[in-house]
């Protein structure tokens, strides 16, 4: 899909360095030219002798060869470029870019560069929550630069958080989408989604309480991707170890089913075109909760559940023409039958099936395997992917019944 197009990867000071090799080779795979561009801190993590056996050109580092003189003209090489994809973007670049210092080839380039320009930060979370920081990612999304959003999970310091650099088949996937137009021409701008993520909370007594184990991931990737194409996104979202800084999204933080039921129709009622209903929203809750702790007993504990409120169901019943609604059954059997009945009770234009029985889908995962069933019929089964990638299938899907 990249064949014939030029990238110039920029890679910066960062342990995520590692991954920009992974990155050449797969961007190279697809069809792509690429040239490198390292700063001296990047070749302390990874050396460009493996950058230039990956990506099939000499790397570039110094304004000119200093056993010839030859010069790298920036000029040309913003110019040759179809994309300056930065991957590792370290907080001093990202800095340096958005006050328009240009003290290395990477800076010239980024200055002189006439195509698009994406960044993928790499960072500990602490710098990459700092307000500073924050701010100067803003300035660049201002000014035209997209922002591959970083990941969530264990970081080089032994913290956990925001600023894990995407991993590379996931950036892959955006360089195509925005190569083909999909993010450039921000084909959701000035539409409302409504989406809901994670699970929901049923408190039992002070110390206790009945959920699941879904992580949010699959509805947050939704959201991003969403925004990302130009969508105002409301994610009304459960529990989770997540958090989101995309300026396109607004989050709405619930515990219990009860909450999210409350807070999902209050925002569906200010108008939406689009609602996608990810979460993993507790079918019970206890009758009567304790408001002490519950004692260890000689003889079992009997405890009463009643129904939650039907999130999906509720609102199926007042959609109108206009609204498309996409749910998520997951399943673990009868998985098609079931879903296809689910499309029908909540009157959902599409729903999206996974299952627990196929190995690395479903709960706490990084990737998913999805099937996408159509009110109309349609049913396109997806491999096992990323869940970045997974959420770029299903907002292509609603992309096309959204034109339609």
């Amino acid at each position: 899909m990249l064949k014939g197009k030029h990238i110039l990867l920029g890679i910066t000071g960062s342990i995520a360095a590692y991954k920009a090799a992974v990155l050449a080779r797969a961007l190279v795979k697809e069809g792509a030219e690429v040239k490198v561009i390292m700063t001296e801190m990047a070749k302390e993590f990874i050396t460009p002798l493996t950058m230039a056996t990956v990506s099939k050109n000499p790397i570039l580092v110094e304004f000119y060869n200093p056993e010839n003189g030859d010069w790298n003209s920036h000029i040309k090489l913003g110019m040759w470029a179809d994309l300056f994809l930065i991957a590792p973007a370290s907080a001093n670049t990202i800095a340096k870019m958005a006050t328009g210092v240009a003290d290395n080839l990477l800076l010239t380039t980024y200055l002189s560069a006439r195509c698009p320009v994406a960044i993928a930060p790499a960072m500990d979370v602490d710098m990459f929550l700092h307000e500073i920081t924050q701010s100067n990612i803003e300035t660049l999304r201002k000014r035209g630069v997209w922002v591959i959003e970083p990941a969530a999970g264990e970081l080089a310091s032994g913290l956990e958080g925001k600023g894990r650099m995407e991993e590379p088949e996931v950036i892959t996937e955006y360089v195509k989408a925005l190569l083909s137009g999909k993010r450039g021409e921000r084909s959701f701008e000035g539409t409302e989604v409504l989406i809901t993520a994670g699970p929901t909370i049923e408190k039992l007594d002070p110390v206790r309480y009945i959920s699941n184990f879904s992580s949010g991931k699959m509805g947050y990737a939704i959201a991003e991707e969403f925004a990302v194409r130009g969508a105002s996104v409301t994610l009304v979202s459960g529990p989770v170890n997540i958090r989101t800084l995309n300026p396109g999204i607004k989050v709405i933080k619930v515990t219990s089913a009860s909450e999210m039921f409350e807070k999902t129709h209050e925002e569906y009622k200010k108008g939406v075109s689009i609602a996608v209903l990810a979460a993993a929203v507790a079918d019970f809750t206890p009758h009567t909760g304790s408001d002490t702790k519950i004692k260890r007993g000689s003889g079992n504990l009997v405890m009463e559940l009643k129904p939650t409120g039907d999130i999906a169901a509720s609102l199926g019943k007042i959609k109108n023409k206009n609204t498309l609604h996409i749910g998520f059954a997951l399943e673990t059997d009868n998985e098609e039958d079931n879903a296809k009945a689910k499309l029908i009770s909540k009157n959902f234009d599409a729903v999206i099936l996974n299952s627990l029985s196929d190995e690395g889908a479903g709960f706490a995962y990084d990737t998913n395997k999805i099937t996408i069933i159509g009110s109309d019929g349609t049913t396109l089964a997806f491999p096992l992917k990323h869940k970045r990638e997974a959420a770029s299938d299903i907002v292509d899907y609603v992309e096309k019944l959204f034109v339609c």
